[in-house]
């Protein structure tokens, strides 16, 4: 969500990681009930929810940005995780500005879902 632009339950049983459906339903409800997600109507479809982070869940972004540069070191990690990681080692104050900004528009505009809106470099 924070850095994948995935807000639907679809999208996340889809990534990479391959999540059971009772883990991911069970760790979305977490989430919200620990005020770091919201759920709402979807913008394109009545019969989607989408997820979308709160400033709360946003405030997460400098701690899990820090978390995926220690990753990185350790870890063999995706294709797509090299990508913004190597915007994050780049300049990591304009990169986490950026997102910042990006998930803070799309907290603030309930039809904000447009995917070509993604984080570029």
């Amino acid at each position: 969500m924070m850095f994948y632009d995935l807000n639907t339950y679809g999208e996340f049983l889809n990534a990479p990681e391959k999540i059971a459906t009772n883990i991911l339903a069970d760790r979305l409800q977490k989430l919200e009930e620990a005020g770091l997600i919201t759920k709402e109507e979807h913008p394109e479809s009545k019969a989607k929810i989408f997820y979308k982070l709160t400033p709360m869940g946003i405030s997460l972004l400098p701690v899990m940005t820090e978390i995926s540069l220690w990753g990185d070191k350790y870890f063999k990690i995706s294709p797509q995780a090299k990508a913004l990681i190597k915007m994050a080692k780049k300049d990591k104050a304009e990169f986490m500005k950026s997102l910042g900004e990006k998930l803070s528009k799309a907290g603030n505009n309930k039809n904000s879902k447009v995917k070509s809106q993604k984080l570029s470099s």
